[in-house]
């Protein structure tokens, strides 16, 4: 990774404030200022952060960069109160059962605010988990579990074990059988493949074999056409004797 030198922490500084200004998302500037330097845009978001941090300990530095911190100020986030918990559970278990999913509804209510949106979101399925109690968990009156709750949960445990080593084993073979096939499929399509090579050398060789014989024709209309001129040439030759 490079390391940051002044003009580029400037340069990023100076990309939020104006992305602030328009009102727009502050991941823009993220993004923007890591296409122009060659980074992710979360390293560049995370690099912000901490060099907001850091220049809040140092304002030497940040007089240097011409930085003026009240623009670069972290927004505090206010713990819910329970009376808010309440509210907000409520109001998005109404829009639930009017037909609208947990993400929509935490959007409407934070009126568009994607961070207020997404602590709703996060704070609700916190809660949500919290309410739900697992229905498989045995619960017992007694203080003390007896030889007989021993035991109980002993082969209930046995049976789970046992449980879980067959859906294992199914799913293994399940896996084997799945490979098996695609094998047995590749091989196929291998073997086909092949055929076709075959079937191509068969044809030409086919064509060669074709090609000789024609070749061998012609030689041989060549030397019978040659033997004619020589025995021609001898007869001419006899007679002029």
């Amino acid at each position: 990774m490079n390391i940051w030198n002044d003009e580029e922490v400037k340069s990023l500084f100076l990309e939020v404030e104006n992305t602030k200004k328009a009102g727009r998302a502050l991941r823009e500037a993220f993004v923007k200022h890591a296409e122009k330097f060659k980074r992710k845009a979360n390293s560049v978001r995370n690099y912000y952060y901490h060099e907001v941090d850091n220049l809040e300990k140092d304002f030497k530095r940040a007089r240097r960069l011409e930085i003026d911190l009240s623009k670069h100020t972290k927004n505090k986030l206010v713990p819910f109160t329970k009376e808010q918990e309440e509210k907000f559970m409520k109001e998005i278990e109404d829009l639930k059962n009017s037909g609208v999913s947990v993400r929509s509804a935490c959007f409407k209510l934070s009126g568009g605010d994607m961070t207020l949106m997404t602590r709703l979101q996060n704070k609700y399925q916190n809660l949500k988990a919290q309410k739900e109690v697992p229905n498989n968990i045995v619960k017992f009156k007694q203080k003390f579990l007896t030889d007989s709750d021993i035991n109980s949960l002993f082969l209930g445990l046995v049976k789970l074990i046992k449980r879980n080593a067959v859906e294992l084993a199914e799913e293994r073979m399940r896996e084997e059988k799945q490979n098996s096939e695609y094998l047995l499929r590749e091989a196929y399509l291998e073997l086909a493949k092949k055929d076709k090579e075959i079937f191509k050398v068969k044809e030409d060789l086919k064509k060669q074999k074709q090609e000789n014989e024609k070749l061998s024709l012609k030689l041989r209309k060549f030397l019978l056409s040659k033997g004619d001129k020589l025995n021609l040439a001898e007869k001419r030759k006899i007679r002029a004797n």
